[in-house]
C-alpha cells in the first residue's frame, strides 16, 4: 500500500498529555465585570420603578387583588436583581483567557465549569463585536468562528479594545501557517 509507510498512531501515556490546568490563564477586563454589575442593578431598578408607578398612579384604580400582584412582582424583582448581582460577581470572577502559540482558550463556569480551546489551524475567522456600553468603556467581545460551523465556537467578552484588536490580528497572521512543516 502506498503512503501507509510513513503513518504512525502511537499510544501517548496520559502522564505525558499537556494538562490545561497548567495553562496561564488571564482574566478579562475588571471593567467588564463592573458594567455587569451596573447593569443588572440598573435593569432591576429600572423595573421595580415602572412597577412602582403602575402601583401609585391613580388614572386606572387597581383593585386589591392587581395591587396584592403588583407588589409581589416588585418584591419577586428585587429578590432576582440582588441574586442576579451577586451571580454576576461571582461568575465573572472566573472567566479567563488565554492565547498560546497554537491555540486559543477560554474557561467559565461557577456550577458547571467550561473550558474552550480552538487550534489556530482550525479557526475559519475571528470577529469583534461591541455594544454600545462597551463602545463606551473601551471593550470589546472576541468571537472565534472554526471551520466548518456556522455559528462561533466560542466567545471571550470584556476584553480591552486593544487587546481584542491584538488578538485578532495574531490569529489572522496565524492561522494559515503550520508550525508543524
Amino acid at each position: 500500500m502506498q503512503g501507509t509507510a510513513n503513518f504512525s498512531n502511537s499510544v501517548l501515556p496520559s502522564e505525558d498529555l499537556p494538562h490545561l490546568t497548567k495553562l496561564s490563564f488571564e482574566h478579562l477586563s475588571p471593567l467588564y465585570a463592573k458594567s455587569n454589575r451596573y447593569i443588572s442593578l440598573f435593569s432591576t431598578l429600572f423595573i421595580i420603578s415602572v412597577l412602582f408607578i403602575a402601583l401609585l398612579q391613580r388614572f386606572i384604580p387597581l383593585s386589591t387583588t392587581a395591587n396584592s400582584v403588583v407588589s409581589f412582582f416588585i418584591g419577586a424583582t428585587a429578590l432576582v436583581g440582588i441574586i442576579s448581582i451577586f451571580y454576576t460577581i461571582v461568575a465573572d470572577k472566573r472567566k479567563f483567557y488565554a492565547l498560546r502559540e497554537q491555540d486559543l482558550s477560554y474557561k467559565s463556569g461557577v456550577v458547571f465549569r467550561k473550558t474552550v480551546s480552538q487550534p489556530m489551524l482550525r479557526i475559519q475567522h475571528v470577529e469583534l463585536k461591541r455594544g454600545p456600553i462597551d463602545r463606551k468603556i473601551g471593550l470589546a467581545t472576541l468571537q472565534v468562528f472554526s471551520a466548518g460551523g456556522a455559528m462561533h465556537t466560542f466567545e471571550i467578552p470584556g476584553l480591552p479594545l486593544e487587546k481584542a484588536e491584538s488578538i485578532r490580528q495574531f490569529i489572522l497572521d496565524h492561522k494559515d501557517v503550520n508550525h508543524h512543516g
